[in-house]
C-alpha cells in the first residue's frame, strides 16, 4: 500500500448545492456542515454529531432528497492540494472543502482518477481498515464552474469549456463506495488514506 495522507476535514450535504430553478441555478456551499466524525455505510456518508445525532448526508441512498445514483456515489473524496490548485486558477473564495466532498485528504500531489487505482484504503486510529472501490470522478458541473468564476452570468463557451476540463479527471474529487461485504465504520480527522 502506498500512503496518500490524513484526513483534514469531513462534512456532509444536507441538502443539494445546486439552487434555485434551470436557467437560473446557482451553486451554494451553504448546506454543508462539517462534522468530527463520518460513518461509512454501504448507502454512504453519514455525519456523527457530537451530541450522538446522525445527519444523513444528501447522497446517502436513504436521505429523503438523495442525490445517490444506483449506489455508486454515496461517499466523496478530495484533496487539499486540488483546492489551492483551483485557488491559484479562481481565486481565494474556494476554500476547502467547498466542492463538497465527504472526505478531505492533506495531499501536496495532483491526484488523477488513473493514479489512485482500483482500491482505496482507511486506517482509523484503532488500526481498522475500511476498504473503498468503485472510483469515479466526480464530473464538474455549470455551477460550480460559474461559482468558481464568481460569475452570476452565464460563462462564455469558451469559459465554460475550459473550466469543465480543468475541474474534471477528479480535480474537483472522487466518489467510491465501500468493498462488498465491509462493515460500516466511522473515520476521523487523522485518520490515513492508502491507495492499494
Amino acid at each position: 500500500m502506498r500512503e496518500i495522507g490524513p484526513i483534514k476535514q469531513l462534512q456532509i450535504q444536507r441538502a443539494s448545492l445546486k439552487q434555485g430553478q434551470r436557467p437560473h441555478r446557482y451553486y451554494d456551499p451553504a448546506p454543508l456542515l462539517v462534522v468530527e466524525r463520518l460513518r461509512l455505510a454501504p448507502g454512504g456518508a453519514v455525519g456523527l454529531g457530537m451530541a450522538g445525532e446522525q445527519l444523513l448526508d444528501v447522497h446517502h441512498v436513504d436521505h429523503p432528497d438523495s442525490k445517490n445514483q444506483r449506489g455508486l456515489n454515496g461517499i466523496s473524496i478530495g484533496f487539499t492540494s486540488h483546492y489551492r490548485a483551483m485557488r491559484d486558477r479562481f481565486g481565494a473564495h474556494l476554500a476547502d472543502g467547498y466542492a463538497g466532498e465527504n472526505i478531505l485528504i492533506e495531499s501536496d500531489c495532483i491526484w488523477r482518477d488513473d493514479q489512485l487505482g482500483e482500491r482505496l484504503a482507511i486506517e482509523t486510529a484503532d488500526g481498522q481498515m475500511l476498504l473503498l472501490e468503485g472510483l469515479m470522478v466526480a464530473a464538474p458541473c455549470v455551477e460550480f464552474s460559474r461559482f468558481a468564476h464568481l460569475s452570476p452570468e452565464p460563462l462564455t463557451s469558451d469559459e465554460l469549456r475550459s473550466t469543465l476540463q480543468f475541474l474534471d479527471r477528479g480535480m474537483r474529487g472522487f466518489y467510491v463506495r465501500l468493498v462488498d461485504g465491509q462493515e460500516a465504520a466511522a473515520i476521523q480527522v487523522g485518520d490515513r488514506l492508502f491507495v492499494r
